[in-house]
């Protein structure tokens, strides 16, 4: 996300010469300043594919290892059939 920067004291003069109270035109431009501020916090869309491609790479992880993990499971089951088989 990119910052804006914004000049809160040319902002306030202008206001003031255009005829605005000087306390008054001092909160107006803080008051937007803290509005672009919020702003600029906000999720993009480019914050979302990133995090949608990181959710699916965290998935074909999470896929992978509960695969290897039955299989794993699988062998050790037919291994101790087969035991029991030659036991009885």
């Amino acid at each position: 996300m990119s910052a804006i920067t914004f000049d809160t004291l040319k902002y306030a003069n202008r206001l003031k010469a255009a005829g605005m109270d000087p306390r008054l035109a001092e909160e107006q431009a803080e008051a937007l300043a803290d509005a672009l501020t919020e702003q600029t916090q906000l999720t993009t869309k480019t914050d979302l594919v990133e995090l949608r491609m990181a959710t699916k790479a965290d998935l074909a992880d999470a896929k992978t290892d509960l695969i290897k993990w039955v299989a794993g499971m699988l062998v050790a089951q037919a291994a101790v059939v087969a035991t029991l088989v030659k036991l009885l």
